[in-house]
């Protein structure tokens, strides 16, 4: 063979290479094509490609033309600078043996080289001083275009260093994600947990007892009780302690949109199925497919829409809007409403056989009113929350403890936390005190029942420490300015003390004073 000829092939040979390198295949695919383009059209045989292992530094044998038995049972691999491989990494160069059998570092643990022929080895360079790894062929007999031979292997791993590098990247991002998705995933289901959890009375016990219970099926649940209780908790908790935990969790509030809005948003529609439907979109339904779909407001939707969803409910199947195309959907449902369903339903107001499809386990919320049991561990809970979203320290004081204790909480667990957050705000110092506790609808301070009328009580004997307060003697200072109305002179009179005594108390206990 000429030179000219050898040159043919080689462009030839190239060619093939970068149409196999340009094609999206998994690495391992592309790989072996390469190979198998150096065989068939470059005169070079027995292809071997190892990488860099990351995690070992070793190099693993990743493909090999003609493949290995070996390659099916277990890895090869060379440590750095072990056998010719190691050899031509080490020296970061090309490695040409004119005669395998002559080379006493060649280790033969592949049993594929003919010890008889040329063996070229190349590193597969990404950069300065970097490498990914080793190319390596025999060419089919011992000639003078070695040198040549050795040149153009060196472009084949150029054009494969490419491909490597874009692999590895892609590899590393790819690892990045999953370790943030498992994060995600450990700290989602901490905060939806049990133990996370707030309440230790017979009710709340029982709730959490269902929810452990029901997580584990595919049973749909219906979660009842006022607004505010946390009936969205309770859902989140279901989902993220079941099977279905590593599917989606879509949310969806029935009462926030009207019929044809809703069924576009849970059904989905194609393009140009109504004015606006410039694209195909994806419902709800479809959004949630092998996880959970949680409705809100489920007593909220018309008796219409209620005959759409039950035949998805029952039948698991929907249509697009402006589709005929029947869509099969896997998804587990779990229902919320604040509404007194089985009046609905006497009334006609909501569907007899929805009912019953939905009402598989009901779940009932207890108002926050019916455990005050529960109220101080909540109130810490919830505390500790906004300290969170706040940056910094806060703590409660039993006496703001025991004012939300007389409060009713219409507004149940909500209005608790809103309560407390603005009360973060007003304390300046971190300590959430009674003083600095604003409750909305209640009388006169919001304490929801008015305080039992205060008897004349002796005068308060002079702090010792002005810098340390008494907290039972600030409450009581606090309590008297409540019955009084925030007017000094009538809260001494009850007090038993004189007006420059109660406004010296109110300037060392560091009582803010409210304006009625």
């Amino acid at each position: 063979m000429d030179r000219s000829a050898l040159l043919e092939i080689e462009l030839a040979t190239l060619f093939q290479v970068s149409q196999i390198l340009s094609s999206p295949s998994p690495l391992g695919e592309t790989l072996d094509q390469v190979l198998c383009a150096l065989h068939d059209h470059g005169e070079l045989q027995r292809g071997m490609v190892s990488l860099i292992d990351p995690d070992s530094g070793a190099l693993l044998v990743n493909a090999v033309h003609g493949r290995s038995p070996l390659l099916d049972s277990e890895p090869v691999r060379y440590l750095p600078g072990e056998g010719v491989m190691g050899l031509v990494l080490e020296r970061g160069e090309h490695v040409v043996l004119p005669r395998l059998a002559d080379e006493p570092r060649f280790l033969d643990r592949l049993h594929l080289y003919d010890r008889e022929l040329p063996l070229i080895g190349v590193p597969i360079r990404t950069g300065a001083g970097q490498y990914a790894g080793v190319l390596a062929a025999q060419p089919p007999h011992r000639d003078q275009w070695l040198p040549e031979r050795a040149r153009f292997l060196e472009m084949v791993a150029n054009l494969i260093a490419r491909s490597v590098r874009a692999a590895q990247e892609v590899e590393r991002e790819r690892r990045v994600l999953t370790a943030e998705r498992d994060s995600l995933r450990r700290t989602v289901r901490g905060q939806h947990g049990f133990d996370s959890m707030v309440g230790h009375s017979i009710a709340m016990q029982r709730v959490f007892e269902q929810v452990r219970q029901v997580a584990k099926w595919n049973t749909t649940v219906l979660v009842r009780g006022e607004s505010g209780t946390g009936k969205e908790l309770i859902a989140c908790a279901i989902h993220y302690n079941s099977p279905r935990a590593v599917g989606p969790l879509v949310k969806l509030n029935c009462a926030a949109l009207p019929d044809n809005l809703l069924e576009s948003e849970l059904f989905g529609h194609e393009k140009g199925a109504f004015t606006g439907a410039v694209n195909q979109r994806k419902g709800r339904f479809e959004q949630a497919q092998g996880g959970t779909l949680f409705l809100d407001e489920i007593g909220d939707i018309s008796p219409t829409f209620q005959a759409k969803l039950l035949r998805v409910l029952q039948e698991g199947e929907l249509e697009r809007v402006g589709s005929s195309q029947t869509l099969r959907v896997d998804v587990r449902i779990i229902a919320a409403t604040n509404r007194d369903l089985e009046t609905a339903v006497d009334a006609g107001e909501f569907r007899e056989d929805l009912y019953y499809r939905l009402n598989v386990m009901p779940i009932f919320m207890p108002a926050l009113r019916e455990r005050p049991e529960d109220i101080p561990d909540l109130a810490r809970f919830l505390v500790d929350k906004i300290a969170r979203q706040q940056g910094r320290k806060l703590s409660m004081t039993d006496s703001a403890i025991r004012v939300l204790m007389r409060h009713p909480w219409p507004g149940n667990v909500r209005e608790m936390e809103n309560c407390l957050e603005r009360s973060a705000i007003m304390s300046a110092d971190g300590v959430i005190a009674q003083d600095v506790i604003e409750l909305d609808g209640a009388s006169p301070r919001g304490s929801g029942t008015p305080l039992p009328p205060l008897s004349p009580l002796s005068p308060l004997t002079p702090l010792a420490n002005s810098d340390t307060p008494d907290g039972d003697e600030r409450e009581r200072v606090i309590a008297a300015l409540e019955q009084a109305g925030w007017v000094q002179a009538k809260a001494a009179r009850l007090l038993g003390m004189t007006p420059r005594q109660i406004a010296y108390r109110v300037q060392i206990l560091n009582i803010k004073m409210r304006r009625l």
